[in-house]
């Protein structure tokens, strides 16, 4: 019997813990900067290095940050819940241990749904959301007797976010943790940066045979950083444990590590158990109490979440669901949008313009819509003179946004007209430029009137050039039609 067909035989049981790094300013218990890229062992201070006498003060905008993420993903809000300490030694932990949440984390029994790319929806379960810290950082590559530490992400504010196994295939963890980095990034809890680490993974993975409902042994696969080695890791080890049962042999409970270079799993460590790690009440921490008041504050808060922002531009709007998407995701194009609404004539062309030449811009120039320096009723204003026809599209997009760009409010109307870029009302300078064109092509011109449509084409392009493209395109077609009779 073929591996592949031993593949067919069971089925993948996984669930994530996802580490969310907290986008605070300074960290879960001390005032040190929590930023990202500082030299090493600059963001630190008596509490990140466990001196004797320093004690942890609780950052409550860590808590507040939770609490929003657990909402968004339809958790129970434990409104008393307390720190641990978690007991193990190693020499980025300072302390010896880590604070950490066990048996009372501040979010319980949520789900989130996911949409396969069958069109299909899944829902998992959310089992816990925890606050704790992390650890700092060991350097094995830097010399040759020695190990470093980098201290500076020592207390950095994490939450981890522990599903049900109720994974059943790479693609749901893959498409699960875009869809937590999705929810991070909009409700502004976290950047989501997976390559500096702000987001990263570890997933539980264990086989059974289709149609049994008790759970394999599970290994426990960690620190992954990117949704494709996430699917890849998968993927490999779930063809590793079906061999190894396939051979005869039993499914060792270990710690494995990722090689991203091969695409494959080694085993770190057998798995250590809860009580390995001693939990017990961090005595220096009080438990953490939110008051009803609060709670209703931070859910009164809560901006719609992208799936709802999505059917809603969808119905309201009768865009599909991939530009949908565009707004759904970027909460600040989202912002820009709402913003410009109430002043564009035609909200569809808002849309178009956002997700077309907008969007082509802001590439181009390598920014966000947080940075482009058109205002949103600037360029509400500038859309509504080209719906209004007093100006061409290419030229509100090639030189009148690019001067708006370069003066702080400036009036948009009034710098179309002082650049001299409206659109020619006086048809009879438009004639005047069809004559010049017609005259300068006699043969085309014939060949028009014998039935060789295709060269108006060249007759709209050079009247355009002599208007400087300042001219109605449509306009110009019927004058030119009506000229040529």
């Amino acid at each position: 019997m073929s591996l592949g067909t031993n593949q067919n035989n069971y089925e993948l049981v996984s669930g994530l813990e996802i580490h969310v790094q907290l986008n605070t300013n300074t960290k879960i218990f001390s005032a040190d900067s929590a930023s990202f890229g500082a030299l090493p062992n600059q963001n630190i201070s008596t509490v990140s290095l466990a001196l004797p006498g320093a004690l942890p003060k609780l950052n409550k905008e860590v808590v507040a940050k939770a609490i929003r993420i657990g909402l968004a993903l339809n958790c129970t809000i434990n409104q008393i819940n307390h720190f641990d300490r978690k007991n193990y030694f190693y020499a980025d932990l300072p302390k010896g241990y880590q604070i950490t949440q066990d048996n009372q984390p501040i979010c319980v029994n949520g789900f989130i749904g996911v949409e396969l790319a069958d069109g299909s929806t899944k829902k998992i379960g959310i089992n816990r959301i925890h606050l704790e810290e992390d650890a700092g950082k060991s350097i094995h590559d830097q010399d040759d007797n020695y190990s470093l530490v980098d201290l500076n992400r020592a207390g950095v504010p994490l939450i981890e976010i522990v599903t049900e196994p109720d994974i059943r295939s790479a693609e749901e963890a893959s498409v699960l943790l875009s869809e937590i980095r999705k929810l991070v990034r909009h409700l502004n809890v976290s950047d989501g940066n997976m390559e500096e680490g702000s987001l990263r993974c570890d997933a539980n993975i264990s086989i059974r045979p289709y149609g049994s409902t008790e759970f394999g042994t599970r290994c426990e696969v960690k620190n992954l950083n990117s949704m494709r080695n996430v699917r890849r890791a998968m993927d490999f080890e779930f063809g590793r444990q079906v061999e190894v049962i396939s051979n005869g042999e039993k499914i060792i409970q270990s710690t494995l590590n990722f090689d991203a270079d091969r695409g494959t799993t080694s085993p770190m460590r057998t798995k250590e158990e809860a009580n390995d790690y001693r939990y017990f009440s961090d005595p220096d921490l009080q438990p953490i109490f939110i008051s009803d008041n609060w709670l209703a504050e931070i859910k009164s808060a809560m901006p719609a979440l992208p799936n709802e922002i999505s059917k809603q531009m969808v119905s309201e709007f009768g865009i599909s669901k991939a530009d949908s998407a565009l707004f759904a995701e970027n909460i600040g194009l989202m912002n820009y949008f709402n913003q410009a609404l109430p002043i564009v004539n035609i909200k569809k062309t808002l849309i178009n313009w956002l997700i077309g030449p907008i969007r082509a811009v802001l590439i181009e120039k390598g920014i966000t819509i947080s940075d482009y320096k058109v205002k949103p009723e600037q360029l509400a204003a500038a859309i509504n003179l080209v719906d209004d026809k007093k100006l061409t599209q290419q030229i509100a997009i090639q030189q009148l946004l690019p001067a708006i760009e370069e003066k702080e409010n400036t009036d948009v109307n009034a710098s179309a007209e002082s650049l001299n870029l409206l659109i020619l009302e006086n048809s009879d300078e438009l004639i005047d430029f069809i004559n010049e064109v017609l005259n300068k092509y006699p043969q085309q011109v014939e060949a028009y009137k014998k039935g060789k449509k295709g060269v108006l084409g060249l007759f709209v392009g050079d009247v355009m050039k002599l208007a400087k493209g300042k001219a109605d395109a449509k306009k110009l077609n019927e004058l030119i039609i009506e000229k040529l009779k």
